[in-house]
């Protein structure tokens, strides 16, 4: 596995929807993927964004901080791994972040897949989380395990930057604090 490469990553964004309010994680989870999120536009590294039958779960949560026109643009879905979804592409990039909810099964069912397709790929452990908290330690045992890296919002932002002293340090660092 190699550092994240902002010229080769993708964010993934799995789920992050109202339906999951009431997981004791999701507060926690939608802040991180919210950090991902603008950093993510920061450094001008795509982000991908699924929702998991919207009609039923409601829309990606107002905490995640998506543009209008990123919120128009995500994924409806009723499988459950976002790479499978209509319109999911990664654009020929080889890294993708993953975060989301749950982290056993649609973050899972992604990430699986994503490895499955020679993708490197990146779990931010502070960005996801399942309603159970042995789902979301089996989960993310399973997919270090699987070949996925396992990190953390501030890792892969750090990785992202490469260094300091640019004014896009200065922007993540904001956010990191």
């Amino acid at each position: 596995m190699s550092l994240l490469d902002r010229d080769q990553a993708t964010l993934i964004v799995v789920d992050v929807q109202e339906g999951f309010r009431s997981y004791a994680s999701f507060d926690a989870v939608a802040e991180a993927v919210g950090k991902l999120v603008r950093g993510a536009r920061i450094l001008e590294v795509p982000a991908i964004v699924s929702e998991q039958y919207p009609r039923g779960l409601g829309h990606t949560a107002a905490e995640v901080g998506l543009e209008p026109d990123e919120q128009e643009r995500a994924i409806e879905k009723t499988v459950f791994s976002a790479a499978r979804a209509d319109g999911f592409d990664l654009g020929g990039r080889t890294q993708a972040i993953v975060c989301g909810i749950e982290t056993h099964v649609c973050v899972s069912q992604t990430v699986q897949d994503l490895l499955g397709q020679g993708v490197e790929v990146h779990v931010p452990a502070d960005a996801v989380g399942s309603r159970h908290e042995i789902d979301y330690e089996r989960g993310l045992q399973r997919l270090e395990r699987a070949g996925a890296v396992v990190t953390t919002v501030e890792s892969a932002l750090f990785e992202l930057l490469q260094g300091a002293g640019t004014p896009e340090f200065k922007a993540v660092q904001k956010l990191i604090l």
